[in-house]
């Protein structure tokens, strides 16, 4: 057995599902953050069991052929990129690897089934530059100067960066313009410890099709501030709004607005000492108060060339929207595709957010039926279904796992249910898009009651999906198609849309 503190020299065999270098060394196993499969390193034992042991890279003594230069200097130590540093080609198969590994080991499907199954990652043409959401902590260095960036993996320690390899360009000026706003006016950042401090985060987004960007300040007005909600100046000026949250606002507000595409500025007031970035209270302080995007459907036989024909959303600070718009389109896309809808269908699409898979699927369905537990994001939906003139489907607020079986418990026992119910009680199509728990139980069991012809499953850990499928494959249902989406280039994460059939 080895030591804490021991170095050893390892050749890098295999790669672990957070995207560690995996090697052995007569037997013993260790696991290497930012090793890459085919490396020889040296590394240090940082914590040592019976039979294996957590090491850090030390030094890269023989490089891989698949180790490439990170774009970004801060690569290896923050917590965003945990693997920009492998080729990306060799990103893709190791993500398209860690879906089929975990319905192998978890689902328990065959290597058969799974070949047959299995359709080839999709992939990003480049595999920078793709966010379209981003949140920036702000706090202090060691020398007392204001800063913003990224936290390092695993800690709440800010890597001054504010030009991000994976953000949009604009973020980098927009950042600057609050940095210097800041110092000029000795404005502070907030100390989570002692929970003092003005500026929190900055969140970012930018509607790709639009163009329109909006910034939101998350605020501190805590009770020991300088600055309270009781005693906000009124504004009357051009720029900054009714009240002035902070120093000089319509400084720092006639500043961005000067930035093209510029839309929507706000504040998000957070007083709570928490982990939870925005809070729920915002406020316009200029433009919009939300900014739109829109996704396009994709052919997805033809390499997902993209259509004249999508779907208009508004987003607003709160709005779940996924941070990738150019491969949303082809995994919504894809979904679409998998749920074979020809005009005549009622479709349940569970976890439905703001309405995103929900309105592809009602331009293609006759009617669609979309849960969400988040009231503003239900709104967003009902909003965005106005706004794009489609009048087929319905949203309710609650979880997947409580709106469907108490539906389908009050429904099937009722007699004489209108036209409406019996659509919704036995659907031809049922959409899934869970967070990373992946589906409940009951919600499951539902759904197989339920007993569409087809279930899609849109999944952003497959983990969990393995687990979902291979209860629903044992309820009646056979796997038609897998297919991973790499939604987040250089980090570990991939999505997965699946294609389900009745068994008949």
């Amino acid at each position: 057995m080895y030591n804490k503190d021991d170095r050893l020299t390892v050749s890098i065999t295999d790669t672990g599902i957070d995207g560690e270098g995996i090697g052995k060394i007569d037997g013993y196993t260790l696991f290497i953050k930012d090793a890459v499969l085919g490396d020889t390193v040296e590394a240090k034992i940082m914590k040592a069991k019976k039979n294996y042991a957590y090491a850090r890279l030390e030094k890269v003594i023989a490089p891989s052929p698949f180790r490439v230069t990170p774009k970004c200097e801060f690569a290896r130590s923050c917590g965003g990129c945990q693997i920009q540093a492998l080729d990306y080609n060799a990103q893709l198969k190791f993500k398209a690897d860690k879906v089929r590994n975990n319905l192998l080991r978890i689902g328990h499907f065959s290597e058969e089934e799974l070949e047959a199954k299995m359709e080839p990652i999709v992939g990003m043409d480049d595999p920078y530059h793709y966010r379209g959401k981003a949140q920036f902590p702000f706090g202090t260095d060691k020398n007392g100067n204001v800063i913003t960036g990224f936290y390092a993996g695993r800690t709440h320690n800010i890597i001054a960066n504010t030009d991000c390899a994976l953000g949009v360009e604009d973020n980098r000026e927009i950042l600057g313009i609050i940095l210097d706003h800041m110092k000029k006016h000795n404005i502070p950042a907030y100390n989570e410890t002692i929970g003092k401090g003005l500026i929190r985060h900055a969140l970012i987004r930018k509607g790709f099709a639009t163009g329109e960007l909006m910034v939101c300040l998350v605020i501190n007005l805590g009770k020991n501030d300088a600055t309270k909600t009781s005693t906000l100046q009124r504004r009357s000026n051009t720029y900054g709004g009714a009240y002035e949250y902070i120093p000089e606002q319509g400084e720092l507000i006639a500043s961005l607005a000067k930035i093209p595409g510029m839309t929507s500025i706000s504040v998000s007031i957070n007083n709570e000492k928490t982990n939870v970035i925005m809070g729920t209270e915002i406020h316009t302080l200029w433009g919009q108060p939300v900014i739109h995007d829109t996704i396009h459907m994709c052919d997805t036989k033809d390499g997902f060339r993209v259509s004249d024909e999508g779907i208009s959303y508004a987003i607003s600070p709160l709005s779940f929207y996924q941070v990738n718009p150019k491969q949303t389109e082809r995994l919504y896309s894809l979904a679409l595709d998998y749920a074979g809808l020809t005009g005549k269908e009622s479709v349940w699409d569970l976890y439905c957010g703001i309405g995103t898979i929900s309105l592809f699927l009602a331009k293609k369905a006759k009617q669609v039926y979309g849960v969400e537990i988040i009231p503003q994001a239900i709104d967003d939906a009902r909003e965005n279904a106005r706004n794009n003139g489609i009048d087929n489907a319905s949203f309710f607020v609650g979880k997947a796992e409580e709106v469907l079986p108490e539906f389908y418990e009050k429904e099937s026992g009722r007699t004489g249910s209108s036209v409406l119910s019996s659509s919704m009680l036995t659907p031809d199509v049922i959409v899934v898009d869970p967070p990373r728990k992946g589906c409940d139980e009951a919600c499951l069991s539902t759904m197989l009651q339920m007993n569409p012809d087809r279930i899609v499953y849109v999944s952003c850990d497959s983990a969990t999906l393995a687990r979902d499928l291979r209860i629903l494959v044992d309820g009646g249902y056979k796997l038609k198609n897998i297919r991973p989406v790499d939604m987040f280039p250089h980090s570990v994460h991939v999505e997965t849309a699946v294609l389900l059939i009745k068994e008949v």
